[in-house]
């Protein structure tokens, strides 16, 4: 199983351009989640408004926001 993100503007576009991307996918979800926790301010700077999570191409969670509520 492979974890990783993607990432989208405030429309739910993918964004690829200027976004640091881990070089492999995360082996688990707790390892995903962690990462994201270290490095959302850095991705939101960088135009990503929402990620999703994926385990292979399965969806466990879509469009969570990155702005603090």
């Amino acid at each position: 199983m492979a974890w990783r993100w993607r990432y989208e503007d405030a429309n739910g576009g993918e964004v690829t351009e200027g976004v640091m991307m881990p070089g492999d996918a995360f082996t688990s979800q707790a390892d995903a989640e962690s990462w994201l926790g270290e490095n959302w301010r850095e991705l939101l700077a960088a135009g990503v408004e929402k990620v999703t999570l994926l385990e292979d191409d399965r969806v466990e969670y879509a469009g969570m926001s990155l702005r603090e509520e």
